[in-house]
């Protein structure tokens, strides 16, 4: 049976012993190159044991402000009872002697660092073949699992702590400082006016949130934004976890053709209709757009599927409808605790593509039942979706609340409730529930359509000077 230290040798996995060992003596020759080092690698990045314990005692005297040497390093892993496993003071005094002066420390950090992504790469590729011989889990889990883990490992290799001046940040940007100075690019527009004045378009890599109660229209906007989107040539992915492909299909056509969507359910069109319809598909056949209607789907498979559509397509915009339909691989007693995490990876994806993410989600009953606008703590299972999130969009029509009057029929209201580098307000918009599309309306076309917050209060005032809704 091997030694623990021996293990990674036996099983012919990548080390590089002479690389640990300057490492090591490096610090002990001058203990201010400690935080250089500790900055890219830790204790586990270590292959030989008695090293990872050199490592994490030498952290230990760092992070308590003491000198680290060979005596003060030898006392404290006697305390730990340690130094005998650590082959004594003989071994510490071996590892900086004869050490020639001190240079090029960064290339063997970075030596020991990939040794190390490497052996946990092959083990977690161990793992995966592994479950995959005992058939312990569906296939589709199995290789979402094996994607997540070899990307958290991917992760790891990028350095951080990379510190940049103004300087260097304004001359590294593409363009230099004109391009600087420039205001960014409007983004991918909307369908409506008076919201791309608020937000200015969906920025990459910004993590967008539409949320309503069911019914509202949440899926309505999704698919007029993909419309819009793709018409000007912008790349787009739909998950739909609630409705199909097809569904999708014929609600974009009804609103592009100006069909009646619930004449065409019930098959009543006429020929004008018809040819109508056959024009909005036709045209849409030609954009760039793509749909994944699989239930269920979890980060690590979005990711594998964009990953694949990028390979012969750009992808400028993604949409998640909706939030709470999604799955997560971890096991997790709290609903809560699942969509912090999912939020978290959607977020992640969404800077790892450098793309705007848009996800719909909904919004508990809260709202409706107090009958009022909602705010941010009506996120359903919110959990870090207000954290994650650059931009909060709720939707809110009056007449669907309990009292609504008949006069509110279709009144709609986009409310921005966060932006993490913009002004909050609303958009008064009407829902035409013929097309099943959002519209301006006719009587603020000609205005400005949004209003904004006042810095206190809660309360809001237009463009105009008049009033309106507090948050509370």
């Amino acid at each position: 049976m091997p030694k623990a230290d021996d293990w990674a040798l036996e099983k012919g996995l990548p080390v590089n012993l002479d690389a640990e060992r300057y490492v090591l003596g490096s610090v002990l020759i001058d203990d201010s190159l400690f935080a250089q080092v500790a900055g890219v690698i830790q204790a586990d990045d270590f292959s030989l044991e008695k090293h990872r314990r050199i490592f994490g005692r030498m952290t230990e005297l760092h992070e308590r402000g003491e000198r680290i040497d060979r005596i003060t390093l030898a006392n404290e892993l006697m305390k730990h009872g340690q130094l005998e496993s650590c082959d004594g003071l003989g071994y510490l005094v071996s590892l900086d002697d004869g050490l020639p002066r001190i240079s090029n420390l960064e290339s063997y950090v970075r030596i020991v660092r990939d040794k190390a992504v490497l052996r946990r790469a092959i083990c977690a590729c161990q793992r995966t073949i592994h479950r995959c011989c005992g058939a312990l889990d569906d296939p589709a889990a199995l290789l979402d699992q094996a994607e997540r883990l070899l990307r958290e490992i991917g992760e790891s290799v990028q350095v951080t702590g990379h510190l940049r001046a103004p300087a260097q940040i304004i001359e590294e940007y593409p363009g230099g400082l004109n391009a600087f100075m420039q205001p960014a690019s409007g983004g991918i527009k909307t369908p409506w006016p008076g919201v791309n004045r608020l937000i200015t378009g969906l920025r990459p890599p910004q993590l967008v949130v539409i949320a309503a109660r069911p019914g509202v229209g949440k899926s309505a906007a999704a698919c007029q934004i993909a419309d819009k989107a793709a018409s000007a040539g912008a790349g787009v992915v739909i998950f739909s976890l609630e409705m199909g492909a097809d569904e999708i299909l014929q609600r974009m056509a009804c609103a592009r053709g100006g069909v009646d969507s619930q004449k065409f359910r019930q098959g009543k069109l006429d020929q004008t209709e018809r040819l109508q319809l056959q024009r909005a598909l036709s045209q849409i056949a030609e954009l760039p757009l793509w749909i994944d209607d699989k239930t269920g789907i979890t980060v690590p498979a979005l990711e594998a599927a964009i990953r694949r559509q990028r390979v012969r397509h750009k992808i400028d915009l993604v949409i998640v409808d909706y939030l709470q339909l999604m799955q997560n691989l971890g096991r997790h007693e709290r609903r809560v605790e699942e969509i912090t995490q999912i939020t978290r990876g959607l977020k992640l994806a969404a800077k790892g593509f450098n793309a705007p993410f848009l996800v719909l989600a909904q919004l508990n009953r809260a709202s409706e039942n107090e009958r009022r606008r909602p705010v941010l703590s009506d996120l359903r299972e919110s959990g870090s979706t207000e954290q994650d999130s650059d931009v909060v969009i709720f939707i809110h029509q009056p007449e669907m609340q309990k009292g609504g009057s008949p006069g509110m029929a279709g009144l709609a209201e986009f409310i921005i409730a966060k932006q993490r580098n913009g002004p909050r307000g609303k958009v008064d918009l009407q829902f035409n529930d013929r097309l099943c599309r959002f519209e301006e309306r006719a009587d603020v076309q000609d205005q400005e359509a949004h209003t904004t917050y006042e810095s206190s209060g809660g309360r809001v005032q237009d463009a105009r000077g008049r009033h309106g809704w507090t948050e509370s």
